[in-house]
C-alpha cells in the first residue's frame, strides 16, 4: 500500500470547496502577470526603449535578485511574528498592494532617459512589495487545510491559476499590436495598467471568500537565529536540494528558448512566441494531473516522476524531433496530397507541449511538501514558521534562477554569437543545444535523487498532525 492510500488519524480536516480555492487563486493572476514581465520584459524594455545601458540593465536586475535570497527569510519572520484582528497574510497582501500598484505604474510607464537611477529605485520597491506578496500567499495557502491529500489539490489551484495569469500578460502585448493600439513600448505600459487594475480586484475577491485560521505560536523573539537549525534537518535539505536544482533547470530552458528554437532550429521570432505560449498552455493543463498524481502516489512520489519526465521529453525535444521532421512531412504529404512545409514548426510545438506538461510540476509540489514540513516543525519547535520556510524556500528557487544566467558565459566560451543566429558554428550550436536540454536534463535527475527516500511521506505526516491535535497546537481550520 502506497502512503497515499493510507488514511490520517489526525483529526479531520475540511475540504475547501472550489469556490473558495478559486476566491484564494484570485491573487495569482496578478501576481503572476507581474511576475513575468519583470524579468522577461522589462530588461529588455529599459535596454531598448528607455535608454538605459544593456550591461547596466543586467547588473541591477542580478543584483537585486541576489539581495532577494537575502531579505526573504528576514520578512518570513516577520509575518510571522504578526498578529492582527486583520489576520496575518491578508493584512501583508493588502499593506503591499499600494506599493506594488505604484511600482508597476513607475516601471511600466517610464519615459526614454529616465535612468539606471529610476530603475533601481523602483525595482527595490517592487521587489519588497512582491516579496511580502508572495510569502504571505504561499504561507495562507498551507493554513487552508492541514491535510496531506488536500494541500496537493490547494497548490494545484494556486499553479493553474498562476499559468493563468502568465498566459493573460502575454497576450496583451500580442493584442496590443495587432489590434493597432500602440507599438512594443506602449504594449508594456498596457501590462502594467494590467496589472495595476487586476491587483485590487482580486484581492478584494481573495480577501472577502477566503477564511484565514488562526496562526499557530509565533518564535520566541530569543531565537530569532535559530532558523539557521533548519537547515540541519534533512527533510529540508533534500526539499531545498530538489528545488535547487529544478529552478536551475527551468532558468536555463526559460533562459536559452529564444536561441535555440531560433538559432539552433532556425524559427522566426513569431513561430518561437507561439511555441512558447504552447509550453505555457500544456502547463496549465498538466497542473491539475500531477495535483491527482500526487494525492495517488504521495508528493515526492509524484515530482520524482515530474523531474524524470521533464529529463526525458526536453531531450527529446532537443535532439529527436529534428530527426521525426523529416518523417513526419513525408507522412503529412501523403495525407495531404500537398507539401507540408510546416512539419518542423508542428513538430516542434508537440514536443513542446509534452515539455510543458510538466512546467507546474515542481512549484505545486514543493510548496505543497513545504506545508507539511511546516507542521514538522511546528511539532518539534512550537512555534509557526511557516513563513520562514516558504521564504527559503522561495529564496533557494531564486538562487537557482540566478544561477542560470551563467549559461549565458559558458555559451560565450564555447563560441556562440546571439548576433549570428543559426549562421554560429557547429560545434556552438551543438553547445547550445548540450546547455539548452542536457544541462537542465542532468539537474531534473538530481532533483529526483535528493528526493528519494524523502522521509515526510503521508504516513509521517498523519503521526505529526495527531501530535499537534493531541498537543492543542494545530491551527483551528473551520468550513466551508
Amino acid at each position: 500500500m502506497t502512503d497515499a492510500a493510507q488514511t490520517s488519524t489526525a483529526g479531520a480536516a475540511p475540504r475547501r470547496s472550489n469556490g473558495v480555492l478559486a476566491a484564494f487563486s484570485a491573487a495569482c493572476l496578478p501576481y503572476a502577470a507581474l511576475g513575468l514581465p519583470v524579468y522577461v520584459t522589462l530588461p529588455e524594455f529599459y535596454a531598448s526603449h528607455v535608454g538605459v545601458d544593456l550591461a547596466v540593465v543586467g547588473l541591477v536586475f542580478l543584483i537585486i535578485r541576489m539581495a532577494d535570497i537575502l531579505i526573504d527569510p528576514a520578512l518570513g519572520m516577520v509575518i510571522d511574528r504578526t498578529h492582527s484582528r486583520f489576520g496575518r497574510y491578508r493584512l501583508w497582501m493588502g499593506m503591499a498592494a499600494p506599493v506594488l500598484m505604484l511600482a508597476v505604474g513607475m516601471l511600466f510607464m517610464a519615459r526614454p532617459g529616465a535612468g539606471a537611477a529610476h530603475l533601481t529605485v523602483w525595482l527595490v520597491v517592487l521587489s519588497l512589495g512582491f516579496s511580502v506578496s508572495l510569502l504571505s500567499q504561499v504561507s495562507w495557502a498551507s493554513a487552508l487545510s492541514s491535510d496531506y491529500n488536500q494541500r496537493s489539490r490547494i497548490y494545484g489551484w494556486w499553479q493553474t491559476a498562476n499559468i493563468i495569469g502568465v498566459l493573460a500578460v502575454l497576450m496583451v502585448p500580442v493584442l496590443v499590436q495587432n489590434m493597432g493600439w500602440g507599438d512594443y513600448a506602449r504594449a508594456v505600459q498596457w501590462q502594467g495598467w494590467f496589472i495595476i487594475v487586476a491587483l485590487p480586484v482580486a484581492l478584494a475577491i481573495t480577501f472577502a471568500f477566503t477564511p484565514e485560521p488562526p496562526p499557530g505560536p509565533p518564535a520566541s523573539t530569543e531565537s530569532r537565529f535559530a532558523y539557521l537549525a533548519l537547515f540541519k534537518r534533512r527533510v529540508i535539505q533534500r526539499l531545498l536540494g530538489a528545488d535547487l536544482a529544478l529552478g536551475v533547470a527551468r532558468g536555463v530552458v526559460g533562459a536559452l528558448f529564444f536561441y535555440f528554437f531560433e538559432a539552433a532550429r532556425g524559427f522566426e521570432r513569431a513561430e518561437t512566441s507561439i511555441l512558447l505560449l504552447v509550453y505555457f498552455v500544456f502547463g496549465l493543463f498538466g497542473a491539475p494531473a500531477w495535483s491527482w498524481l500526487a494525492v495517488r502516489l504521495g508528493k515526492h512520489r509524484a515530482l520524482i516522476w515530474a523531474c524524470v519526465y521533464f529529463a526525458v521529453t526536453l531531450m527529446f525535444a532537443a535532439f529527436l524531433a529534428p530527426i521525426l521532421v523529416g518523417p513526419a512531412e513525408a507522412g503529412l504529404q501523403a495525407l495531404t496530397g500537398k507539401p507540408a512545409p510546416y512539419a518542423d514548426l508542428l513538430m516542434a510545438a508537440l514536443m513542446v507541449a509534452l515539455v510543458g506538461l510538466a512546467f507546474a510540476s515542481g512549484d505545486l509540489l514543493l510548496r505543497a511538501m513545504m506545508a507539511d514540513v511546516s507542521d514538522q516543525v511546528r511539532l518539534d519547535d512550537g512555534a509557526d514558521r511557516t513563513g520562514l520556510l516558504f521564504s527559503i524556500l522561495t529564496a533557494t528557487s531564486k538562487l537557482g534562477y540566478a544561477v542560470s544566467v551563467l549559461t549565458f558565459a559558458g555559451l560565450q566560451m564555447a563560441g556562440f554569437d546571439p548576433g549570428l543566429g543559426g549562421e554560429n558554428s557547429g560545434p556552438a550550436l551543438m553547445w547550445l543545444q548540450i546547455m539548452f536540454a542536457g544541462l537542465p536534463a542532468l539537474c531534473l535527475l538530481l532533483a529526483a535523487v535528493a528526493l528519494h527516500r524523502y522521509p515526510l511521506d503521508q504516513a509521517r505526516h498523519a503521526e505529526i498532525r495527531a501530535a499537534l491535535e493531541a498537543r492543542g497546537a494545530a491551527p483551528h481550520q473551520t468550513g466551508p
